[in-house]
């Protein structure tokens, strides 16, 4: 079992770059960041996860300048989005930021991408949220030409254009691993389509019986089996164990957005993981 680390990096919370070193000296495997450009004030989307929405949100850094300065002072961990709002941004700057950050980091990149929530927030990106979902598999697939081919071009309803060059291109091939976030009915289709990974989030719905549905998946596609990560995943032993038993490769625990002094103990609790399940 791998595990992993999420936080919103705000203005009042532990340096990224800070709490990145203490995990890689730790041994966490991984860092995850969300991303919300901004949130609107007038919203009638409701918060996924129940009640208020937490203060966080509309105060979290933009996850890839953060994951760009950490690429810098660190050396092994893995610099993950979790998730990237795909539908908000550009395809073509956002192709070459990606490369870019995977070459510096030395071939640390992991993609976590998804759709989105907030409705109010996208339409204020030109999104129509009803599309959002054609529109990130064109983006997606617009991007993996960018990253694979000396002359790219793509062609479809939301993305369109004629051969291009770009470089760089990504130091890991084909690309950064895309890690397909959501609970969703038909997100299994989309990680088969053109994900390379699953990452279920942890308190939402149940997923573990869903495992072998995407592993069936995607034989039938003729893939090797899919990788599964849980974002979010409870921090006891117990419920470790189970996603083991589930296949489940990778846990990534939640780290709440306060100061150092709070952090680094529960770094300290979490890394007893790292030590119970490393054999």
């Amino acid at each position: 079992m791998k595990f992993g680390l999420t936080i919103f990096p705000t203005d009042y919370a532990i340096d990224p770059i800070i709490l990145a070193q203490e995990a890689e000296v730790r041994g966490f495997e991984s860092i995850f960041l969300p991303e919300h450009t901004h949130i609107p004030v007038n919203r009638e989307t409701p918060f996924p996860g129940g009640g208020k929405l937490p203060k966080e949100y509309s105060h979290t850094f933009d996850p890839f300048v953060t994951l760009g300065a950490i690429a810098a002072s660190t050396k092994t961990i893995k610099l993950a989005t979790g998730i990237a709002l795909i539908v908000e941004r550009d395809p073509i700057v956002l192709a070459k930021e990606i490369s870019t950050l995977d070459i510096i980091s030395n071939g640390r990149v992991l993609l976590g991408v998804g759709g989105g929530w907030n409705r109010e927030e996208m339409r204020n990106h030109a999104t129509p949220p009803e599309r959002r979902w054609k529109l990130m598999r064109e983006r997606i697939e617009a991007m993996k030409s960018l990253w694979t081919r000396d002359v790219a071009d793509y062609h479809g309803e939301f993305v369109d254009f004629d051969p291009v060059w770009q470089w760089p291109k990504p130091l890991q091939k084909p690309h950064p691993p895309i890690v397909v976030g959501g609970n969703g009915a038909n997100t299994l289709k989309r990680v088969i389509r053109y994900g390379d990974e699953w990452m279920p989030i942890g308190n939402r719905g149940e997923y573990l019986n869903r495992i072998p549905e995407l592993q069936e998946l995607a034989q039938e596609a003729g893939r090797n089996s899919i990788p599964v990560s849980v974002f979010g995943a409870s921090n006891d032993e117990k419920s470790i164990i189970e996603l083991a038993n589930a296949g489940v490769h990778r846990a990534i625990l939640r780290l709440e957005s306060t100061g150092k002094e709070q952090i680094l103990p529960k770094l300290d609790q979490y890394a007893s993981l790292i030590e119970s399940f490393s054999n």
